[in-house]
């Protein structure tokens, strides 16, 4: 009994340290395991750090290339804007010198009129007070006439003072034509103010016809259905066109057809050519249109440039600098009472050489003198002044001779011509102006005019014959020589020259000559 108890003993601690030593085998293998899977999770964490940091690295590398990136472009943007505004800038400072010059100009210019006209009001109160003297000693002298009279000759009261009369009216006619010769002569010397109002009359004359004949042009369309893709949607077409042009487009005006109004021809032209191209292809829109008027800019250009070549390889002249080549050009698409400027100027320019190779002088400076002559009109508005003076500096800035710059300024008589060559330059001005045929007026107009001129002078006491002469620009008016006096004849002109003034529409002037002559005839028989 004894024995099998003890048995049971060693055996329950045999099961007991067996189990004590499988509960630290389990906790040693668990620990284990547990040892293990910390390390893998935190190797795939280390990984996956690593990862996420090269990721981050990578994308760091990327903002720092993209922002320095953006820092170029926006360096490289400022600086183009920079360029563009300095560049503006610098044509401002260009355009404010220029116009300052002008007013320096026109202010000394003022300065001068008023010397002047304070010269000629002393001089206007001394000839008054002088014609007052003249006048009393009239008076006086007609007392003791008739006072003599009727003492000596025995006449009566109404016959002496007949007599006085006729005298006094006598004396009073030559009187008057000396004044109005003073007048005249005063007028020559204020020619330019009255030159001013002449032509801004003769402007307001002839300003409706003559603006729509060369403001305008017109484009021919296929159809009015084009009209709509020309305005474009909500005008978005016609718009870009003339802001890119600057010119205006009218376009329900005409059917088929589109008016363009501007007053720069060369932008006129520019604006037709670009919306012919645009109707013939057929593609109408803003970056069309944009492209298209770039285009024919450049076109333009070069256009202007061949022309101006060809008129100087036409005049036959040497050493002429480019931008006067290219000025030259810029006449082909003026015009002056529908006369092309630049075929007027080669006409000048011809005409002088051939003046000048008979009188002996230099024929070539004779044709550069006449081809220069009007390069004033190329300019634009924006710049002040005369055509003359603008284009006697314009020329005079390219080292042209002095006495081609003094015959461009002296040939509308604005400055005094000190060589021959001004002289030939305002002869064949207006011998290529008054060409029949040169400047555009219809035949039945020209007759009227003809006509009217010489109604109006026939219509004068005194008058026996009038002829209308070279083109209507001279009426030649001969008059009786019993009836009409030298004084007379001088009065007779100046009242044709105001009737015509008043009752005719003309461009530029008509000169107005009275011919009075005495002919004795006898025949020997």
């Amino acid at each position: 009994m004894s024995d099998f108890i003890g048995y049971d003993v060693k055996q329950a601690t045999i099961a007991l340290l067996a189990g004590v030593a499988g509960v630290g085998v389990g906790y040693a293998l668990r620990n284990l395991v547990g040892r293990w899977q910390a390390g893998s999770i935190e190797k795939r964490a280390q990984a996956r750090f690593d990862a996420v940091e090269q990721e981050a690295g990578s994308r760091l590398k990327e903002a720092d290339i993209q922002a320095r990136a953006e820092v170029v472009q926006a360096r490289e943007e400022f600086e183009k804007t920079t360029k563009g505004r300095r560049k503006e800038l610098q044509e401002i400072e260009e355009r404010l010198r220029v116009r300052e010059e002008n007013l320096d100009r026109k202010v000394e210019l003022v300065e001068k009129k008023e010397q002047t006209a304070s010269q000629r009001q002393e001089e206007a109160q001394t000839r008054l007070a002088e014609a007052n003297a003249r006048r009393q000693e009239s008076e006086r002298l007609a007392a003791e006439a008739q006072a003599r009279l009727q003492k000596l000759a025995g006449l009566t009261a109404e016959e002496a003072r007949r007599e006085v009369l006729q005298r006094a009216e006598q004396e009073a006619r030559t009187e008057i034509a000396g004044i109005v010769r003073r007048r005249q002569e005063e007028a020559r010397a204020t020619a330019e103010h009255e030159a001013r109002r002449v032509v801004a009359m003769a402007i307001q004359r002839y300003a409706a016809p003559h603006a729509g004949e060369m403001m305008t042009c017109t484009v021919p369309l296929p159809s009015d259905d084009i009209k709509g893709r020309i305005i474009g949607r909500e005008g978005r077409n016609i718009r870009a066109l003339e802001a890119a042009t600057g010119v205006n487009l009218l376009i329900d005006d005409t059917p088929e057809a589109v008016v363009i109004s501007g007053f720069d021809p060369i932008r006129r032209e520019i604006g037709r050519q670009a919306l012919e191209i645009l109707v013939a292809d057929g593609r109408i829109h803003t970056a069309r249109i944009e492209e298209v008027v770039a285009k024919v800019r450049e076109e333009m250009e070069l256009t202007i440039r061949k022309a101006g070549e060809q008129a100087i390889y036409d005049a036959r002249l040497q050493g002429v600098d480019p931008e006067l080549t290219h000025q030259l050009g810029r006449l082909k698409f003026r015009s002056s009472f529908s006369q092309n400027v630049l075929q007027h100027s080669l006409e000048v320019a011809h005409l002088m050489g051939t003046m000048a190779s008979e009188l002996g002088l230099d024929a070539a400076l004779a044709r550069r003198v006449g081809l220069f002559h009007d390069l004033g009109k190329s300019a634009d508005h924006e710049t002040e002044g005369a055509h003359a003076a603008i284009g006697a500096e314009m020329i005079q800035r390219f080292h042209e001779d002095p006495i081609v710059v003094n015959a461009v300024a002296a040939h509308h008589g604005e400055v005094e011509s000190n060589s021959p060559y001004g002289a030939l330059c305002s002869a064949a001005d207006a011998i290529s102006s008054a060409r029949p045929g040169a400047r555009v007026e219809s035949t039945a107009i020209y007759l009227q005019r003809i006509e009217k001129l010489e109604a109006i002078a026939n219509s004068m006491p005194g008058v026996r014959k009038t002829f209308a002469m070279q083109a209507g620009r001279e009426v030649r008016v001969l008059v009786d020589p019993v009836q009409i006096d030298d004084a007379a004849a001088l009065l007779l002109a100046r009242d044709v020259s105001k009737r015509i003034e008043s009752e005719l529409r003309y461009p530029g002037q008509i000169r107005v000559v009275v011919v009075r002559e005495t002919r004795c005839v006898e025949f020997a028989r």
